[in-house]
């Protein structure tokens, strides 16, 4: 009986110092900060493409490719000899007609006084027939309409003047905002208009004293956007400067196709070192509101049909899958059915099968 014993417990012994033993460490959740380069694209301010309203032959153009200009400088002149002569036909009917309605004001005053007058005497009996006083009524009646017509058509001839005098205005082009010419497209005596298929403009003004810097977010990163948070950048064209930008406005949509969202940042371009249309490194910070799980690079196995830890539970070995993330330092974020504190083997392998029994040996991280 006591040689029985002896054998069990030897048994178990020889059990026990078979089982694996391992070093493990535990998993690790902090609050991570980091930046991720996203490439960017600078666009104008404000841009806008003038064209001629009117059809008209440009006669000076006073600006060229690069010409910086104010708001309200005169770029452009154009000439439209017919323009000219309606404005100048207007003129004249306006004058002729006003000069119809001063004669029929007058006439309306004389009859009204002759009407007074005989009005006045008919309160004599016998001095002013009836039919007599009736005929000057209708007189003034008549007169009184006349003139009215006459106001009427005033106001519509001086409409139309009006109307082709602010026709007349756009045959000068003037520059809506401060900025820089970036595109020219005519020449003095070029024929232009409206009538284009479709109408050339005759310059280009962009705004470049402040640009927009446009970045396409990634949809992971998207929650670390902050409204009016600064953010660094550098242009291949001035290596070693970084310069800044100011988070302004958000596209608060996904684009279905990149799985990004657009974010422009204001950037003051006083100096005009920067244009429209260069490419910068922008250094994008990423913030979370939850804190990741940090783990050994060591700690994770990538299979061709899965990437796991090998984490040990009351000494028994389970594969946890995990979705790889960024490393920050000497740990690499994962996602997966994890906590904070799970002791995890330092340097795993699928070699340790799962439902194994090990022992463990715990490390720092």
């Amino acid at each position: 009986m006591k040689m029985l014993k002896f054998v069990v417990l030897t048994c178990w012994a020889t059990i026990l110092l078979a089982q694996q033993a391992v070093e493990v460490t535990r998993v690790t959740a902090k609050p991570v900060e980091r930046q991720v380069h996203l490439p960017g694209e600078f666009l104008p301010n404000l841009q806008v493409d003038l064209y001629a309203k009117v059809t008209g032959f440009v006669d000076q153009i006073n600006v060229d490719r690069g010409s910086l200009v104010q708001e309200g400088d005169l770029l452009a002149v154009l000439s439209a000899p017919e323009m000219t002569a309606q404005v100048a036909e207007a003129e004249s009917k306006v004058r002729a007609v006003e000069s119809q309605r001063a004669e029929a004001q007058a006439r309306t005053a004389a009859a009204e006084s002759t009407y007074e007058r005989m009005k006045e005497a008919s309160k004599t009996v016998g001095a002013v027939a009836e039919n007599e006083l009736i005929l000057t009524q209708k007189t003034l009646d008549a007169a009184r309409a006349l003139e009215r017509s006459l106001v009427d058509q005033v106001q519509a001839v001086r409409d139309s003047l009006q109307a082709l005098q602010e026709l007349q205005r756009y045959l000068r082009i003037t520059a809506p905002f401060a900025g820089a010419i970036t595109v020219r497209n005519v020449h003095p005596g070029a024929l232009v208009g409206p009538g284009g298929s479709p109408p050339t403009p005759l310059v280009r003004l962009e705004q470049v004293s402040r640009l927009r810097l446009v970045v396409a977010v990634p949809e992971a990163e998207v929650s670390g956007i902050v409204r009016g948070a600064r953010v660094p950048f550098t242009v291949p064209a001035y290596p070693g400067i970084t310069f800044e930008g100011t988070v302004a406005r958000v596209a608060r949509s996904i684009d279905s196709k990149t799985r990004t969202m657009a974010v422009e940042m204001d950037v003051h371009n006083a100096d005009g070192r920067l244009a429209p249309g260069m490419y910068p490194d922008v250094f994008w910070p990423v913030r979370k509101s939850t804190a990741s799980l940090l783990v050994p690079p060591t700690s994770i196995v990538t299979t061709t049909e899965r990437t796991f830890v090998v984490r040990v539970k009351d000494g028994v070995v389970q594969w946890v899958n995990v979705k790889r993330g960024v490393s920050i330092g000497n740990l690499v974020e994962v996602y997966g059915p994890l906590a904070a504190g799970d002791a995890i083997v330092r340097r795993a392998t699928d070699e340790l099968r799962e439902g194994t029994r090990v022992t463990v040996r715990e490390t720092g991280s």
